[in-house]
């Protein structure tokens, strides 16, 4: 838990930086207005030293007394300008009329000034030696009377020395000021160094005992007070993350488990609100249980009633499946005992069984289909053989040579069926090896249709190829890519009626090519192209058997395609017919090359 207060090391250096700022600020302020009361005093008192000069008051009565004297009294100033500190930028001096306070001369061609109160009090003929600590100048102003008239004699000072004295000041206070600061700050970190880091390591081990974090121990820095204490602390440390050690590893095996399982696991309390539930139940069950509303009778209220379960006595548990959107789930619900003085609750474990429940049910499909195909030929080469045993030799030559071919008939088809289901158990296992080759799958798909265009001509139907003028080449297995080529082809030609088109297109796009063909047959409705690639699934089955198909030979092409990383698409309409398209990579699967 984090301190709310300020530490203490940032308060003492506070302290120490405040101290310095206030000095530093009282004895600039006292600096400045020293130097300004010096220089402002020095002004004054040179003033009137000046002005006390007998010669100079001689000069100046004789010169009121003459015709025009102003400019007489301006010619004894100048001859006076070095006593009385005129540089003609800062410190000037003034002739002004002694009734009107005109400017009649001065040292820099100034032509008006400002009727400050000296001059208002040299107008009423007394000198003007007031002082004004705020004005931004200095000025004195002394009557002069004479027959011919009366002036002001007026010297104004603009305190540019002042103020560049200040200036001067102002930056050795701020470099003493940062220098202060700095030493305070060094001094500070050392007093805190000794006096508040003990504090603040054991506070913050304390911080950290109290979120559960042992892992790290106090340095011990003294043998003080302080230091017993921190050793005492770190001893009960150790003997907690001891104890809590073996506690954390099992809670973590737990939490793993539980988050990573496959399973869904939901805990109930004995009043149905949710304690616990993983990712994985969300996902089964298809709901956000972070929803309060969710308890025990929202989710399995329906399965079995919570008074039931937990009247169960250990070992037994209660199991029922529950069938959600496509999925068949496996839910086992089971008491759970609370620690001591814990109220325990319901457990619920969810398996997912949907596959299987489906590998069952393909399992007995297929065991049926198999058996039905091969029941049909047996059946038949048994009808046949024992009436040619019956008979003997009474039976027509013809009718034994009838027979006879239809017992060698269903013997290849019985072959046929075993040897389809032969390559697709290799081809599941991973058995079959591929003998990869670059090959051109025009040519592949030209002799494919010349090899099966007597028998498309016998019955009255056309066959078009269409391929581009350069070789499309492909990697793969050739064999087995143009046994999936013959097989679609076949079923063209099968489940198209006499006089029917077939239209055969070879081509390439990117690093894919393709091969599709296009008939006019029988086509397929759309609820049954999903379960057009499963093992003896036919969708006019009667028809097929007596066309001769197996039901196998979609089933090994996709095998075929997918050991190649191809795929194979299927669009169809029923009464206008069907088109599969066969793409594969052009370098094979995973981008082989030769």
């Amino acid at each position: 838990m984090k301190s709310k207060g300020r530490g203490l090391q940032p308060k003492l250096i506070a302290v120490m930086l405040l101290l310095i700022v206030s000095l530093m600020t009282a004895v600039g302020a006292f600096l400045v207005r020293g130097v300004v009361s010096f220089y402002q005093d020095q002004f004054y008192q040179r003033m009137q030293d000046v002005f006390a000069v007998q010669e100079l008051a001689d000069d100046l009565r004789l010169a009121a007394d003459e015709e025009g004297g102003a400019v007489r009294i301006e010619e004894i100033l100048s001859a006076y300008a070095g006593l009385l500190g005129v540089d003609g930028a800062s410190r000037n001096y003034y002739v002004l009329d002694g009734r009107s306070a005109a400017v009649l001369g001065g040292s820099d061609g100034r032509t008006q000034v400002e009727a400050t109160p000296n001059i208002v009090t040299a107008l009423n003929g007394r000198e003007g030696y007031a002082v004004s600590r705020s004005a931004p100048y200095m000025d004195v102003a002394i009557p002069l009377s004479g027959t011919k008239g009366s002036y002001v004699l007026y010297v104004r000072d603009e305190k540019q020395t002042v103020h560049a004295l200040n200036m001067e000041l102002f930056a050795i206070i701020l470099e003493a000021l940062v220098a202060g600061l700095a030493v305070s700050l060094i001094l500070s970190l050392l007093l805190s160094k000794t006096l508040v880091i003990p504090v603040q390591s054991l506070t913050r081990g304390a911080n950290r005992v109290a979120t559960g974090d042992f892992s790290q121990l106090i340095e011990v820095r003294s043998r003080d007070e302080i230091g017993v204490l921190t050793e005492s602390f770190n001893h009960m440390a150790r003997q907690l993350r001891e104890t809590l050690e073996e506690i954390e590893n099992e809670r973590n095996k737990l939490s793993t488990v539980f988050l990573h399982m496959t399973d869904g696991l939901v805990a109930f309390s004995r009043d149905g609100a949710k304690i616990h539930y993983n990712p994985a139940a969300e996902r089964l069950l298809g709901l956000s249980l972070e929803d309060p509303g969710l308890d025990y009778g929202a989710i399995f209220g329906p399965l079995e009633s919570m008074e039931t379960i937990l009247a169960l006595k250990d070992p037994t548990v209660f199991r029922a499946e529950r069938v959600i959107g496509e999925r068949t789930l496996e839910i086992t619900l089971a008491p759970f005992a609370g620690g001591e003085g814990g109220q325990g609750g319901i457990l619920a474990l969810i398996h997912d069984v949907t596959q299987q429940r489906r590998s069952e049910q393909m399992r007995r499909e297929f065991v049926a289909n198999v058996s039905h195909e091969l029941r049909t030929p047996i059946t038949n080469v048994r009808g046949y053989a024992e009436t040619l045993t019956e008979l003997g030799e009474s039976i027509d030559p013809g009718d034994r040579e009838h027979f006879l071919k239809v017992i060698l008939n269903e013997s290849d088809r019985m072959t046929k069926i075993v040897q389809d289901l032969l390559l697709l158990s290799k081809l599941d296992a991973g058995e079959t090896e591929l003998v990869t080759e670059d090959f051109d799958l025009c040519l592949s798909a030209r002799n494919i249709c010349d090899a099966m265009l007597l028998n498309v001509q016998k019955r009255g139907m056309t066959m078009e190829l269409e391929t581009p003028e350069q070789p499309v080449l492909c990697r793969g297995d050739r064999a087995r890519i143009e046994q999936v080529i013959v097989n679609v082809v076949t079923n063209a030609i099968r489940y198209t009626p006499d006089g029917g088109d077939i239209r055969v297109r070879v081509g390439q796009g990117g690093e894919t090519v393709w091969i599709s063909v296009k008939d006019t047959g029988i086509g397929i409705p759309k609820d049954d192209i999903p379960r057009i690639f499963d093992r003896f699934y036919r969708v006019d089955k009667a028809r097929s058997r007596s066309l001769g198909g197996s039901g196998l030979g979609l089933s090994i092409a996709r095998e075929i395609v997918d050991r190649h990383g191809g795929s194979i698409e299927i669009e169809s309409e029923p009464g206008k017919g069907t088109e599969v398209t066969v793409s594969l990579p052009r370098q094979g699967k995973g981008g082989e090359h030769p």
